[in-house]
């Protein structure tokens, strides 16, 4: 456990002198690890490490900045920035000293060192204190609603305040429970430490099993604690697709590594062979060939799919909902019903229709999956490269989610048709305050598929109000639709950071959206927080304006029970032309009490402070506006309950090119829906696998990647073909 981090000098030698470095002090592992930087550090990049077990800590009279640690044969050199960080360093540095050097360590040497038992001893103990609080807290919270004596009332409230502050204790206890079990006994965390091997033999000391290990390195990798202090002589710059070895997910202990994870990002166990998967490595060298290019016959079609129509698959309707406490006691059967499937024609573009996910139910039934994720991250840790369960994802690409800011594309079009600056602008929050609810399928916390590189995801809609047909848009974003329909594209432009763009606009209504987000994630303990950094803009082109707004964080809450996902977050939407404005808060649900999913909207007129329109209510329900200059009750505004969304058309996945979201991600759509969660997770590795490994012939090769659709301006991903260009003013 990390006790403290951050800058310190450390001297190298005459010719460098003094060079800046990140330091991390792991008082669990007994290690002063040190980085060039503190990106490095989040990368895993250590350049060095000093171990604390005996060292000796020194100080300069004549210089009070600088201190030094001897340990192993060694002096190192260390300079702070002020006497007073020194005195911090110093102070941290011999408390875990102390910890780690068996003469003076401060516990009984006769007690026996904690088990894994004793921690999941002390896991299931503090959950159940957690969950028995939690239920006394909802009975107290009935009894005040019930009551109508005063004092009873204050009473109950004091004592659910005392609850409160041991609850905020029992799970901070919780994740220190994790942090130091993941110390102790790694699954695939801090450290490996050398097997069965007397310290005094370095050079002979191994790691694995009793049946045979391998040498233990004198220079470690960042996960492992070495045999001696080091201080590397050079730094190298990790490469992305190095990151993750060669194994299959049946090789790897921690199971199938994905590249990145961007939202409510979590860890996994091991499952099989990615070779013999659907969808994995073959020896048909149509499945050979690059993963987003396309030969002149088209894509490979999978041997699931037939050129005749395509058919249901033979199943029963329930497969997808087996509860996933008995998902590990079906996983057999599920196979084989997917094998047998597969020997028919597969419909995965029902699939993907199909809105019957399955249910997460308690993530207590996934204990030891969740109780991996915890014993792998700390608080405010980035977990960009952290693993996400196969059973928690949704069966769709983060771009189709993303389309689903549209799901009501008739208010967005309808922009187009406000006939003052103040109802176009009232018309934009309006569409904004609708777009959020459709891309969440239920309350329930799951994850869309991260996108591949260069994946690009296309659909349109029908639009109510405006009658069908029209012309064809040609050299629109989607070819085969029409000039009244609304079209929709999405790339992933970026994968260092994950940043996906996407564009849609109505040829006849003269307007379009162009945007893009970048999904940075962090656990926060019991929550999991995914920043949306970016903006978007709607061009409204008959009026020439441009309204620029950007996009809510998402939590996953309640990670260890039933997970469930809020937005929070403050959002503003303002036409520079017009000078109208608009700030939208979406607040999160307070620990105790409180509703879930409020959020409430202010639109200014030009120059004004006060505005003339609020907005209070739920985003993922009903809506209600009050009127400056109105008299009356609140109006209903937006009712997401009565609202249709309107569904989005998608070419059959059989005529996509390779690189569509669909086409890329059948067979891990096709395992999911079957419950068949070991197809899912070899699928999926192998679809990444092939990412990582293209990756590498660029970087090798010297090749950058370059987007099909979009380009960079700024820090602004643009459509490379919008209707402003296309079409004069």
């Amino acid at each position: 456990m990390a006790v403290m981090e951050g800058p310190l000098s450390k001297w190298t030698n005459v010719m460098k002198g003094w060079q800046y470095r990140w330091f991390v002090l792991d008082d669990s592992a007994g290690l002063l690890s040190y980085y060039t930087s503190k990106e490095k550090m989040v990368r895993g990049a250590r350049r060095g490490c000093v171990r604390l077990k005996g060292a000796v800590v020194g100080i300069d009279d004549d210089d009070d900045s600088t201190f030094t640690i001897t340990v192993d044969a060694k002096t190192f050199h260390f300079q702070a920035h002020d006497p007073d960080e020194r005195e911090k360093w110093i102070r941290a540095l011999e408390d875990t000293i102390v910890r780690h050097t068996p003469s003076i360590r401060r516990w009984d040497p006769s007690k026996p060192m904690p088990t894994m038992a004793d921690f999941d001893k002390k896991l299931t103990e503090s959950d159940a204190y957690l969950q028995l609080l939690i239920d006394q807290t909802s009975v107290l919270e009935k009894h005040i609603a019930s009551t109508e004596d005063e004092a009873d009332r204050q009473r109950c409230q004091e004592v659910i305040n005392h609850i409160n502050t041991v609850l905020e204790s029992i799970k901070h206890s919780i994740v220190l429970l994790q942090i130091a079990k993941n110390t102790a006994f790694p699954v695939n965390g801090v450290y490996h430490p050398c097997n069965a091997i007397p310290e005094s033999s370095p050079s002979s000391s191994t790691v694995g099993g009793s049946s045979g290990g391998v040498p233990c390195p004198l220079v470690p990798p960042d996960n492992m604690v070495p045999v001696t202090s080091y201080s590397s002589s050079e730094d190298e710059d990790f490469f992305d697709a190095d990151e993750f070895t060669n194994a299959s997910p049946a090789q790897s202990p921690s199971g199938p590594r994905l590249f990145e994870d961007a939202v409510e990002t979590i860890a996994v166990t091991g499952t099989s062979d990615a070779s013999n998967s659907v969808g994995g490595t073959s020896s048909d060298p149509a499945s050979q060939q690059p993963l987003l290019e396309r030969d002149s016959a088209g894509p490979a079609e999978p041997s699931a799919i037939q050129t005749q129509p395509s058919v249901a698959p033979t199943h029963s309707p329930s497969s997808a909902s087996v509860p996933l406490a008995t998902q590990n006691a079906s996983e057999s059967s599920a196979s084989e019903q997917r094998n047998s499937a597969s020997d028919a024609t597969m419909d995965y573009d029902r699939m993907y229709e199909d809105d019957d996910e399955s249910e997460l139910g308690s993530m207590e039934n996934h204990g030891s999956v969740i109780h991996h994720l915890l014993s792998q991250v700390k608080i405010g840790m980035d977990l960009t490269k952290v693993v996400l369960p196969t059973f928690i994802l949704e069966r769709r690409s983060l771009l189709e989610m993303y389309a689903d800011f549209f799901a009501h594309p008739d208010l967005f079009c309808s922009i187009a048709d406000m006939q003052t600056p103040q109802d176009r602008m009232v018309q934009v929050v309006k569409w904004y305050l609708s777009a959020f609810h459709a891309g969440r399928k239920s309350e329930v916390c799951k994850k869309p598929y991260n996108p591949i590189l260069g994946e690009v995801f296309k659909c349109y809609w029908d639009v109510p109000g405006i009658p069908p047909g029209g012309e064809s848009v040609p050299d629109g974003p989607i070819p085969w639709a029409t000039t009244n329909n609304l079209s929709f594209v999405a790339e992933q432009v970026s994968h260092h950071p994950p940043i996906s763009a996407f564009y849609a606009e109505n040829k006849n209504k003269r307007i379009s959206f162009c945007g893009h987000i970048w999904t940075k994630s962090k656990f926060l303990g019991l929550s999991i927080c995914v920043n949306n950094i970016g903006q978007g803009c709607v061009s409204v082109m008959d009026h020439d304006e441009e309204y620029i707004l950007n996009f809510p964080s998402g939590y996953g809450r309640s990670i260890l029970t039933v997970p469930w996902v809020e937005l929070g977050g403050t959002c503003q939407i303002t036409c520079s032309k017009t000078g109208y404005s608009g700030n939208i808060e979406f607040l999160t649900k307070p620990f105790y009490g409180g509703k879930k999913h409020r959020i409430s909207a202010e639109v200014f007129n030009p120059g004004e402070k006060k505005p003339f329109l609020t907005v209070e209510g739920e985003w993922n329900g009903v809506m209600n506006v009050k009127w400056k200059d109105r008299d009356g009750d609140p109006e209903k505004f937006v009712d997401t309950f009565s609202m249709g969304t309107v569904k989005k058309n998608v070419k059959p996945i059989i005529q996509q090119e390779v690189n569509e979201s669909r086409y890329m991600w059948k067979e891990v759509t096709a395992g999911l829906r079957f419950n068949d969660i070991e197809q899912a997770t070899a699928s999926k590795f192998a679809l990444e696998q092939k990412q990582r490994e293209e990756a590498k012939q660029r970087k090798e090769s010297g090749v950058e990647w370059v987007p099909r659709l979009f380009h960079l301006v700024g820090d602004n991903w643009i459509y490379s073909n919008p209707l402003q260009g296309r079409t004069a003013v």
